[in-house]
């Protein structure tokens, strides 16, 4: 069986990576502008995704919270060798929520949640001076989370469900930095899969000793995406009967993409108009040591990550200004999972600070319009990927350069309550 080291980037559910590796925090208009706070706040359908144990602490029996954002991001590149320079042109990522509880009685509650941790698009110019490593990557990401939860005492409630998710991947890239068909074309290499599922779970717990203080932990499990069933093309590779070199055409793959467990643990406090919430989130990146695909033509692909498990630290709080207006205000600083010589241009981030905004609107009683801003700033950072290693070659060409990466995000949505 005929190997080459091909580097190909498999993220199946993945993000422009604005938070952790490859996902993005957007999961609540309002916990958003709290700096995405929430495992210790209870003021909506929203709590699902934070906490499930608040859901039972809502006060109206049936609760119901949409939104989206536009994700719109800048990634800059310039090479420290060549001193060659490129920059992204993604389109703007829309990511969605989706929430409704239902309190059956004072101290048992269910919901649903359908969210997208986990998809954006990455575009780099065609055949820039990495598109041996990636030129685009488009992905999507839906999680559907049925959720109970339960008031064990007057103080403590719990609460958790089972999470399916539901992934998508497009992606290419050219196979070396100079290999070409008999014409001249670079050589590429693209994949695509859809309608991957995978299981996985959450389960908090929530105590409120009185009116003002609540303490929140939340736990979300480790899940394993599995590709079995996509689609791999290579075109444009010489057909020469060079010994490693694949044949064109359409062929199987496999691989398995780790989405790491968090644990989340938080506090908020209360006093007349005001609320004031802190989350400490720890992400086990270290379960994404290495992307290793299996090609049907018999190709394999070994690419080391290692990860390190990596801590987000937020801080936010809101103001009742009117009887129809809050508003809100936060701070998160997200350390990056990546470590020095692993960093790949797909996931082309590093430590960052997110500054945070946004108000609600009380249109009814029953109905109020949400709205949230955050600009996220990434450290520059100059760094390289040393595992890539041309074709025919052993030896590994590192890909080296600079980096400035910024992200504007803008959201809007709605909370229903009767």
């Amino acid at each position: 069986m005929n190997k080459i080291k091909i580097f190909v980037v498999l993220c199946l559910v993945s993000t422009v990576a604005f938070a952790g590796g490859y996902r993005v925090s957007t999961q609540s208009n309002k916990q958003l502008a709290m700096g995405h706070t929430g495992v210790a706040v209870v003021n909506s359908a929203d709590v699902l995704f934070f906490n499930p144990a608040g859901i039972v602490h809502l006060e109206n029996r049936l609760n119901i919270s949409a939104g989206g954002f536009g994700v719109f991001s800048d990634v800059q590149f310039q090479s420290q060798e060549f001193g060659t320079m490129a920059a992204t042109d993604s389109p703007a990522g829309t990511p969605v929520y989706l929430y409704a509880t239902y309190k059956l009685t004072e101290d048992f509650a269910v919901g649903l949640g359908i969210y997208t941790p986990y998809g954006s698009n990455v575009t780099w110019p065609t055949d820039w001076s990495g598109s041996h490593l990636v030129n685009e990557i488009e992905l999507s990401a839906i999680f559907i989370q049925p959720t109970l939860s339960y008031q064990l005492f007057d103080s403590v409630s719990i609460g958790g469900g089972p999470i399916l998710a539901l992934g998508g991947v497009s992606f290419n890239r050219n196979a070396s930095r100079t290999l070409t068909n008999e014409e001249g074309d670079r050589s590429n290499i693209a994949i695509d899969d859809a309608g991957v599922t995978a299981w996985g779970w959450t389960a908090g717990l929530m105590f409120t000793p009185d009116d003002h203080f609540t303490l929140g932990f939340n736990y979300r499990s480790l899940i394993n995406i599995e590709s079995t069933e996509g689609t791999a093309t290579f075109d444009s590779f010489p057909n020469s009967g060079i010994t490693g070199i694949p044949e064109n055409g359409d062929t199987s793959f496999t691989a398995t993409l780790p989405l790491p467990a968090e644990l989340t643990v938080g506090m908020s406090y209360k006093w007349d108009k005001f609320l004031v919430a802190f989350d400490y989130n720890r992400a086990f990146w270290s379960e994404y040591n290495s992307l290793d695909l299996e090609f049907g033509n018999g190709v394999t692909s070994i690419n080391p990550r290692n990860y390190k498990d990596s801590s987000t630290w937020r801080l936010g709080a809101q103001y009742e200004a009117t009887e129809k207006l809050t508003v809100r205000a936060g701070y998160y600083f997200d350390e990056s999972p990546v470590q020095s010589g692993y960093f790949a241009p797909e996931t082309p981030r590093n430590d960052s600070n997110g500054y945070t905004f946004g108000l609600s609107y009380q249109v009814t009683p029953k109905l109020s319009i949400d709205g949230s801003l955050l600009f996220l700033q990434f450290q520059e950072i100059t760094e390289s990927y040393d595992f890539f290693s041309d074709t025919g070659s052993s030896v590994p060409a590192p890909f080296e350069g600079t980096y400035k990466s910024s992200a504007f995000i803008a959201g809007l949505g709605i909370t229903y309550s009767m």
